[in-house]
C-alpha cells in the first residue's frame, strides 16, 4: 500500500476541515429554508424541481456543439438579473463569450452583474469566487481546468476529481449555487471518472438530434427534485427559448389520413406529451427482414411484432419493419405500446387510422391491453389539441370521468382494438 504523500495529506484536511462536529439526534439538526433562485427559464427551472437551490452543484453534459454553453450563460444571464453571477470559461475568451452574449440579446439590466473569467487554473478560480462572492458560478468545463497541486495534464481522471471536489467544497461552504459543464464520451457517458456524478448534486444530460431544431434537458440525477422532468427548447438564431407546448411542436407535421401514421401520449414526469409514432412496412428481398427502430426501444418494437403475429395473424415474418418517433424525441414507457402495434399494423394493411384519435396502452404477450397510469393526464391533454377520440384500455376508462368533447373507448384486447380502428 502507497504512502499518502503530501499532497493528499494536504487535500485530506481541507476535505475534512479544522473542526470536527458532534453527532447528534437528527430531530435536533437545525433546519435552514433557502429560496431557491429562479432562472425565469420555465423549462430549466421545471428540471431543476422548482429553480436553483444555494450551495448545490448541478453537472450540465451533452454532445458537442448541442448548446451547453448556451444553455448556461442564458440562464446564468436570468440569474444575474437578481444576484451577481461569474461565468468561468476554460475554452474561449472574454470577447468570444461576448459575441455570443449579444447573438443572444443579453441586455445591461443583467450583464453588469454577469461577470466573465477566462481561466483554467482551480486555485485562481477559487481566489476569484471567494473575493467576488458571486450568488452563482459556472465552469465551462471542468475538463479543462487544472491544480498545480497534481502534475498531471488537465482533463485527466485526477485532476477531473480533484478540481470537481474542491470547487463542491467551495459551493456547500459559501452555499455557492455552481454549474459545471462536462464532456461526454462517443457512448453519451461523462468523460473522467464516474466518481463525478457521485459527488454533485444534479446530473443534466442535454439531448437532441442534430437534424432537429428543439433540445430535450433531462435529469439523471437530482436531490432537490424529480429525475423524471424533462425541459424542451428550441434552438433559434438568438439561442434556446423554451417550449410550453411540445405535443404541439412534436405533431406541427404530422401528415394527415396516412397508413402507419398514429398519435400516442407518453409521461415525462408529470408532463404528458403526445407524439407521432410512425411505422413503414414493406416487402424484405433479405433472407433476414429487417427490424429498424427510431426513439424507442428495439427489443420492445420486436416483441410487439412476434404478438401481432401469432395473435393477429400479420405474416410480417417477410416484411421489412421500420419505426420512427416523429421529432427526435425518446419513448420509453411500455403506455406507447398500442399506438406502436397500431402504427405497424396501420402500414401493414394499408388503412389509415382517424388523425383525431389517440392510442395509450401496454399490449402483453397474451394480446391483452393493459392500464396505463395518469390515464386522464393523458386525455385531458389531447382535448387541448383537439382530439376527438381515445383508444385507451378499458380498466383506465372505467376510472375515467366524462370528458366533454373526446369519446373514450375501452379495450381489453387488440381483438377489440382491431375492431375498432380496422
Amino acid at each position: 500500500m502507497e504512502e499518502p504523500t503530501a499532497t493528499t495529506v494536504e487535500a485530506g484536511r481541507y476535505a475534512l476541515g479544522e473542526s470536527r462536529s458532534e453527532a447528534q439526534p437528527i430531530c435536533a439538526v437545525a433546519t435552514t429554508t433557502r429560496n431557491r433562485y429562479r432562472s425565469h427559464i420555465g423549462e430549466l427551472d421545471r428540471v431543476l424541481g422548482g429553480g436553483v437551490v444555494p450551495g448545490s452543484v448541478i453537472l450540465i453534459g451533452g454532445d458537442p456543439g448541442i448548446g451547453k454553453s448556451t444553455l448556461v450563460l442564458q440562464a446564468l444571464a436570468a440569474l444575474a438579473k437578481d444576484a451577481r453571477a461569474l461565468y468561468v470559461s476554460g475554452e474561449e475568451s472574454p470577447q468570444q463569450i461576448r459575441m455570443r452574449a449579444d447573438r443572444l440579446g443579453i441586455d445591461s439590466a443583467s450583464g453588469d452583474r454577469l461577470l466573465v473569467l477566462a481561466e483554467t487554473a482551480l486555485e485562481r478560480i477559487v481566489a476569484q469566487a471567494k473575493k467576488l462572492a458571486p450568488a452563482v458560478l459556472a465552469v465551462d468545463s471542468i475538463q479543462t481546468v487544472f491544480t498545480e497541486r497534481l502534475g498531471s495534464a488537465p482533463g485527466s481522471i485526477a485532476q477531473v476529481r480533484e478540481s470537481a471536489g474542491q470547487l463542491v467544497l467551495l459551493s456547500k461552504a459559501s452555499a455557492l449555487a455552481t454549474f459545471l459543464v462536462g464532456h461526454v464520451t462517443k457512448e453519451g457517458t461523462f468523460a473522467g471518472p464516474r466518481v463525478l456524478e457521485h459527488m454533485v448534486d444534479t446530473v443534466l444530460y442535454f439531448e437532441g438530434d442534430r437534424g432537429h431544431s428543439f433540445r430535450i434537458l433531462r435529469a439523471v440525477k437530482n436531490r432537490f427534485g424529480s429525475t423524471n422532468e424533462i425541459g424542451v427548447f428550441a434552438m433559434r438564431e438568438t439561442g434556446l427559448q423554451p417550449v410550453a407546448n411540445p405535443s404541439e411542436l412534436f405533431l406541427a407535421e404530422r401528415p394527415v389520413e396516412v397508413p402507419g401514421s398514429v398519435v400516442t401520449a407518453t409521461l415525462e414526469g408529470t408532463r404528458p406529451i403526445l407524439v407521432e409514432v410512425q411505422a413503414l412496412v414493406s416487402p424484405s428481398a433479405l433472407g433476414t427482414p429487417r427490424r429498424t427502430t427510431l426513439g424507442i426501444d428495439p427489443n420492445r418494437v420486436a416483441l410487439l411484432i412476434a404478438v401481432l403475429e401469432k395473435k393477429m395473424g400479420l405474416h410480417l415474418f417477410g416484411h421489412d419493419v421500420f419505426v420512427n418517433v416523429a421529432g427526435g424525441i425518446r419513448v420509453a414507457e411500455p403506455a406507447s405500446d398500442l399506438g406502436v402495434v397500431a402504427a405497424v399494423a396501420s402500414s401493414f394493411l394499408e388503412k389509415p387510422i382517424d388523425a383525431r384519435c389517440l392510442l395509450i396502452g401496454e399490449v402483453g404477450l397474451a394480446g391483452e391491453v393493459r392500464a396505463v397510469s395518469q390515464a386522464d393526464v393523458r386525455v385531458r391533454e389531447a382535448i387541448k389539441l383537439g382530439f376527438s377520440r381515445c383508444v385507451l384500455p378499458e380498466s383506465s376508462r372505467r376510472q375515467l370521468p366524462a370528458f366533454e368533447g373526446v369519446e373514450l373507448q375501452g379495450v381489453s384486447s387488440l381483438n377489440e382494438a382491431w375492431d375498432l380502428l380496422f
